[in-house]
């Protein structure tokens, strides 16, 4: 089937090196991280764990990723791209979901949250390996085709069902546990072995080898700086903290509330992010490509949150039942799915888009590395305030979600600046730091 210049499946077909690498290898999340995530949050219930405290460990793996995410810009330009990514990938994924499969009380499950604040290092990492040698109209296909790959991981969710429904939920989730560190250990070594290091990365692991982690460190404060002038990168800022927060309440205690206080039954759990995320796949390939095609990505901004917010108002007005989930729920929880898959999928490319077009390409990793900081310190305290709302009513954290999708809208009307709006800044060098 022919594809057109602009389209999702031509710049799949046309992606070399390290975009092509990355992309071709995130399908690989699906057998692995997604199988079993959409159960974590029941999985902690069942072994005893109540709302607060899974409030408290979505706050301590918060701090852990502000911890690793400003430590992360050293590592990465220090060790390089490729194998920083290698490495912290085996922290974050492996061993963490080797704890979460033998873990039993609220200490296990804090260890694992800890070690898996990692992933703000990979992540940095990551997308600096899989942006730096790619063309700039490249940008916005290669996140979207990375949603696209997330999204897709859906289709193993019927796996999962199937071994709950078989099983039971514990013994289930533990197995998808170990599932999960051995396929996260094969993507490691393929990804590794079809990437190279970024000309950029090169260039920051010569410019680092004889600087000390103190001065490296002080370097932030030219980092900071560039960020601090850059109207577009502060936006950017702005719109991925909104979406982290959104991200982690929903990842936290959407499965909680549907099963919950709307009584669906656990082995259909898996079946909710599974059609979400179709309709992501769908939309990203249609509607969503068609509103961020253009340069001006502000009418697609106000798209995304508006309709995320309109799921979110969905989802808290559905009307729990004395009994099991009836034909309603279920019905105005498909209304749910359709309004996030659209909304999530969009926000989710937006707000990465936006980081990296108006990052300083000479200082990128530090740059994006102290964004990641800020973004997870504004987003860190949500985890415990949902907590603590959700044990007094299960609905309570999708009103705060509600309202923070409506300050992206306000912050999306006044203080927008388009990708292409202001030129980049010149970094100082590193040895001026």
């Amino acid at each position: 089937m022919a594809s057109s210049p602009g389209s999702l499946w031509h710049t799949l077909i046309h992606l070399r090196g390290n975009p092509r690498a990355c992309v071709w290898t995130e399908p690989m999340w699906g057998l692995s991280m997604a199988l079993v995530l959409p159960y974590l949050s029941v999985f902690m219930l069942a072994l005893g764990l109540h709302d607060a405290q899974i409030g408290l460990l979505a706050t301590a793996g918060m701090i852990s990723q502000v911890v690793f995410g400003l430590a992360g810009g050293i590592i990465t330009d220090r060790m390089g791209r490729r194998l920083t990514n290698a490495v912290f990938d085996l922290i974050a994924f492996v061993i963490p979901c080797l704890i979460w499969a033998v873990a039993q009380n609220f200490w296990a499950f804090l260890a694992a949250s800890l070690l898996n604040g990692a992933l703000q290092v990979t992540a940095n990492a990551w997308d600096c390996l899989m942006v730096e040698d790619a063309e700039r109209d490249q940008i916005t296909g290669i996140y979207s085709l990375v949603r696209v790959a997330a999204d897709c991981s859906a289709l193993f969710a019927p796996i999962a069902a199937f071994m709950v429904a078989q099983f039971g939920l514990e013994p289930a989730v533990r197995v998808l546990f170990i599932n999960a560190a051995v396929v996260m250990l094969a993507k490691i070594i393929l990804l590794y072995a079809a990437s190279t290091e970024t000309r950029r990365g090169l260039i920051r692991m010569e410019e680092t080898r004889h600087e000390s982690l103190w001065r490296l460190f002080v370097g932030y404060r030219e980092a900071a700086k560039l960020l601090g002038r850059s109207h577009g990168s502060l936006l950017a800022l702005a719109i991925a903290a909104l979406v982290a927060a959104v991200t982690l309440v929903n990842g936290t205690f959407w499965q909680i509330l549907v099963n919950q206080h709307l009584h669906v039954p656990d082995a259909v759990l898996p079946f909710f992010p599974m059609v979400r995320s179709l309709l992501s796949v769908l939309f990203l390939f249609t509607l969503i490509r068609r509103l961020t095609s253009g340069h001006d990505l502000k009418l697609a901004s106000l798209w995304g949150f508006g309709i995320y917010l309109a799921g979110q108002v969905v989802l808290v007005a559905i009307p729990a039942t004395d009994g099991d989930a009836d034909l309603v729920t279920y019905a105005l929880l498909g209304v749910c799915l359709l309004l996030d898959g659209f909304g999530a999928g969009m926000l989710f490319m937006l707000s990465e888009s936006l980081v990296a077009f108006h990052v300083d390409k000479s200082e990128r990793s530090r740059v994006m590395a102290l964004q990641r900081t800020v973004v997870m310190l504004a987003a860190a305290p949500f985890g415990w305030i949902s907590g603590w709302l959700s044990g007094i009513d299960r609905t309570y954290p999708f009103w705060l979600t509600s309202a923070l999708l409506v300050i992206g809208v306000i912050t999306t009307v006044v203080w927008w600046v388009g990708p292409h709006a202001e030129p980049s800044v010149e970094a100082v060098p590193a040895d001026h730091a």
